[in-house]
């Protein structure tokens, strides 16, 4: 892998496992089905106590015979944005042209990685990309429910402060992206596909997102996050939790950011400053931090109960 030409079109798939193992023989098969063949699977196990990592042993010694990479340090349970970045930090320098997150529950479909690949390569190499796109939403037994929608409104940075639209099965990142998220620090509370998108915005790169399905998202009883209810559930489920959660995971955001500003674009930092002086002040400076474009959410109900929020949260 080391040992890559530098123009080649290897996309580094990036697994982590805990406790995947009723769903991931799926998974590894949809990836050996993929029309882009050109890939390595770099994996790391997250302290699972099922057969999980058996599963990908198996794989590795079978049909995957070439193309798996274990790394088995750090080792114990570390949670799944700091074993993504453990995965891409081993990956970012190897040559490949993409970095994939794969979830350990779902199946991609076979033009998945091309797609991706297909619109990364329509940014300049010098600027860091992201690309994500729609899913087929399934049960657990791969039955359509639906499909997940599209952003309504703009994205960039301060949309992505306020709402995660990268959905991590479907994320690629490019080589010049995934240099810039593997040299970051993350806070404690966020999840690996949202600081993508968070840095990729705030650095000035291309966000760049595909309407054409390409996956099948298996919405059951373990998902980490799973797909967002429809528009009233939501809001309504938001308003139950409360804003603590919520503009804990901004605060963190926001911090976090302001400590690493060699990662970001001047625009980005100057935006930082304004939040987190709003922030820690009143009510007025917060009312005044509202008025920064683009600090707003995909609709207008999840943009009223977000202000509400950032008012008093």
């Amino acid at each position: 892998m080391a040992d890559a030409a530098e123009g080649r079109d290897r996309i580094a798939i990036l697994l982590s496992t805990h406790n995947g193992e009723a769903f991931l023989a799926e998974q590894l098969d949809s990836l050996l089905a993929q029309t882009h063949c050109d890939w390595v699977l770099y994996w790391r196990d997250d302290a699972s106590t099922d057969a999980s990592a058996a599963v990908l042993r198996r794989f590795a010694s079978g049909p995957g015979r070439g193309r798996v990479v274990e790394l088995q340090a750090p080792a114990g349970r570390i949670g799944p944005t700091q074993s993504f970045l453990a995965l891409l930090r081993h990956v970012a320098a190897d040559g490949a042209r993409a970095v994939a997150f794969a979830d350990q529950d779902d199946v991609w479909l076979p033009e998945k990685l091309a797609c991706g690949l297909a619109a990364l390569r329509t940014v300049p190499g010098s600027v860091p990309a992201l690309y994500c796109a729609r899913q087929v939403l399934v049960d657990e037994r791969l039955r359509r429910i639906g499909l997940s929608e599209m952003p309504r409104r703009e994205v960039g940075f301060l949309p992505a402060l306020t709402q995660n639209i990268a959905t991590g099965c479907t994320v690629l990142l490019n080589r010049e992206a995934a240099r810039l998220v593997a040299a970051s620090h993350p806070p404690p509370d966020t999840l690996h596909d949202w600081w993508s998108y968070l840095l990729v915005a705030g650095a000035g790169g291309r966000l760049l997102i595909d309407g054409t399905p390409v996956v099948l998202y298996r919405q059951h009883a373990g998902n980490l996050v799973g797909a967002t209810p429809s528009l009233p559930r939501r809001a309504l489920r938001a308003l139950r939790r409360g804003p603590g959660a919520y503009m804990k995971v901004l605060r963190q955001h926001v911090a976090a950011l302001i400590e690493q500003p060699e990662l970001i674009g001047e625009e980005a930092q100057a935006q930082l400053l304004v939040l987190a002086g709003a922030l820690g002040g009143g009510g007025p400076g917060r009312l005044a931090a509202l008025t920064l474009p683009g600090l707003r959410r995909q609709t207008v109900l999840e943009t009223l109960v977000f202000r509400l929020w950032f008012l008093i949260g």
